[in-house]
């Protein structure tokens, strides 16, 4: 039988000091799952001090933080990310343990104030992983609770024309309703997925970031440390200062999403990229509109091309009416795009006027709005997932089947494999375990390769393989690329014996065109009732951050002169037009009059578009104090 322990008690204990100096809104979503009735084991191994290597501090914390030990905890694996890819990885970790009677601790930690406030999507769902993750899930209660009914695709001609793509020329990857697929909230569908993997024993701390990964003397990952709250803008410690935690394991698994911090530390540590394409990103914006019911149609489903995009970028809208009475609308455009005066959101406000979709929203209300990157480079892009002591999962690496419009299925799948391999690597491994007492230095570290080999014989590569041409055939534009999609989804279903590749590409940062080259777009003023402005929508995000603290968005110092000499007099400041939530934008220095670079930490939304696009790459983002960002609902 396994063994069972009280309620986290000892990991309570051990973040005590850290959790006195963070609000009392992150105390209580860091006890929100062991106050259900089905709890976690709480078998996580308390230890005090550090032996394991760190990382450079991301910035000066003053000689206290840096004196004072942290604290500690060991698991046998740790996940950072409760989103559908590392709550998936924890509850077949867990499901194996206890078919296997094995005392196996699994934690998972969160940077949001609660499991889903951080995760937006579309989203249409493809139940495949969940069916093989949890086959009763009806049952249980999953919130899949739109089926798909209706698909229509547009192509928008203009801002008040459009024409309709008839079925029988859509690839089968669109045929929602005939799939079996729902409209559905991935931030719902986050929560009930850990409240699964608590009933089976794992251990789920929200409001805690992952700031630094940990290595041993060999350079294998051995874990992660949370970030030291109670610093101040200047650097310093203040009165609440307290020492992250260590959380050690025997593996981890990163999914923390698209461009996750620790993620790309340790995908270039490990030069994971090596003879793969760059990855490629979109941006995606996204509001729930409330309509009257006598309006609503459930399970109807609408994605558009076109306008008001341009044919040289890449891009698209979607448009799903979910239970009871909503209506979740967004705009994707790809990062790759090339006019510096383009504005993203301004796109999507603009979007939202045409005839086709103004009819849903009428009579409505905007109750949600946020922002979010995507992957979009495809087979050729993701990297190997596998290094010593841990593996990338989910959007981390990046599943997406960007013309199925879909990842969450992928993501889920990968974060299974994983975990049979992690599983099955650490039995073979040892009797021991973490749950049992023994220290996770005892341990030798492994790279679990055959996660990779796994995966890349399951369906997700199968699906992967038959879209990798989708994609690249849009640089081409618009109308190249959708002929080509046509050809290998319609005709030979991916079978080609070529693959399209960029492996010259050097990312989307290097993309924007010189101002002198374009011409400024003027864009329409927001009505209020169905456009709005940025800070408007930025409102409906709930986001939130603690004012005293270090800014995460930084310049990088060998770029310091990038913001304005490059950027703002050559690039016209595209930074200003891209952020989705008004974080960037230039003043005249009182004194000088020189423009100087603004950073409005305080708004950002966690999208990670600043990461990815900024001229020259300048940005450095990482994670601020546990519970900071956007508050979803319902996304």
């Amino acid at each position: 039988m396994l063994a069972t322990r009280p309620v986290s008690a000892r990991l309570s204990a051990a973040l005590r000091g850290s959790v006195q100096a963070l609000s009392r809104r992150s105390i209580c979503t860091m006890t929100r799952f062991s106050s259900k009735a089905a709890t976690p084991s709480g078998t996580g191994r308390l230890v005090f001090g550090s032996t394991a290597r760190r990382t450079a501090p991301l910035f000066s914390r003053g000689m206290c933080a840096d004196a004072e030990p942290r604290e500690a905890m060991e698991y046998d694996v740790v996940i950072v990310g409760a989103g559908p890819a590392g709550l998936s990885a924890a509850i077949r970790l867990k499901q194996r343990a206890i078919e296997q009677e094995k005392e196996m601790t699994v934690c998972v930690v969160e940077k949001g104030a609660e499991v889903g406030s951080h995760i937006l999507s579309g989203n249409v769902f493809e139940p495949h992983a969940l069916d093989e993750l949890i086959p009763d899930w009806a049952e249980r209660g999953a919130p899949l609770n739109t089926l798909a009914k209706e698909d229509q695709f547009l192509f928008m001609t203009g801002d008040k024309s459009s024409f309709t793509i008839p079925e029988i020329l859509l690839p089968k990857v669109l045929n929602n309703h005939v799939a079996g697929n729902y409209i559905i909230s991935l931030g719902e569908l986050a929560q009930w997925l850990a409240a699964q993997a608590e009933e089976l024993g794992v251990e789920i701390y929200p409001g805690f970031s992952a700031s630094e990964v940990l290595y041993n003397e060999s350079g294998a990952v051995v874990g992660i440390a949370t970030r030291d709250v109670g610093i101040g803008k200047d650097g310093q410690p203040k009165d609440t200062f307290a020492r992250g935690m260590e959380l050690r394991s025997r593996q981890t698994l990163f999914a923390e999403g698209c461009r996750g911090s620790c993620s790309e530390e340790v995908i270039a540590n490990y030069n994971l990229r090596q003879g793969k394409d760059m990855q490629t990103y979109g941006i995606g914006m996204k509001e729930v509109w409330e309509i009257p019911e006598d309006k609503h149609k459930p399970g109807f489903i609408q994605h558009s091309v076109g306008w008001p995009l341009q044919s040289d970028t890449y891009g698209g809208s979607f448009l799903y009416h979910m239970k009871p009475n909503k209506v979740l609308v967004g705009f994707v455009v790809g990062l790759d795009y090339k006019n510096p005066y383009l504005s993203p959101y301004q796109e999507f406000q603009r979007w939202k006027t045409h005839p086709d979709v103004k009819k849903h929203l009428e009579g409505g209300s905007c109750v949600s709005y946020g922002a979010r990157a995507l992957n979009e480079g495809g087979l050729q892009a993701i990297p190997k997932l596998t290094f010593p002591g841990g593996a990338l999962v989910g959007c981390s690496a990046g599943f997406v089947n960007v013309p199925k419009i879909k990842g969450s299925h992928t993501a889920m799948k990968s974060g299974m494999v994983a975990a049979e391999e992690v599983f099955k690597a650490l039995e073979q491994q040892s009797e021991e375990t973490v749950g049992l007492g023994s220290e996770v230095a005892s341990f030798e570290s492994v790279e679990v390769t055959s996660y990779q080999t796994e995966l890349e014989g399951s369906w997700v590569y199968d699906e992967l393989r038959a879209v990798r041409n989708v994609h690249p055939s849009f640089h081409k534009g618009l109308y190249a690329g959708m002929l080509y999609s046509g050809f290998t989804l319609k005709i030979t279903g991916g079978a080609e014996p070529w693959t399209l590749s960029n492996k010259d590409y050097k990312g989307d940062h290097t993309t924007t065109g010189l101002k002198k080259d374009y011409q400024p777009i003027e864009y329409p003023k927001p009505d209020g009732v169905v456009s709005f402005d940025i800070l408007s929508n930025l409102a409906r995000s709930g986001v939130n951050h603690e004012g005293d603290q270090p800014a995460h968005l930084t310049v990088k110092p060998d770029l310091a002169d990038w913001p304005v000499s490059k950027s703002f007099q050559e690039f016209a400041a595209p930074e200003t037009r891209f952020c989705p939530a008004k974080v960037y934008e230039f003043q005249e220095n009182e004194k000088t009059g020189a423009p100087e670079l603004v950073i409005n930490a305080q708004n950002c939304v966690h999208c990670k578009t600043c990461d990815i696009k900024t001229p020259g790459n300048y940005i450095k983002w990482t994670v601020p104090e546990g519970s900071g960002g956007p508050q979803y609902q319902g996304m």
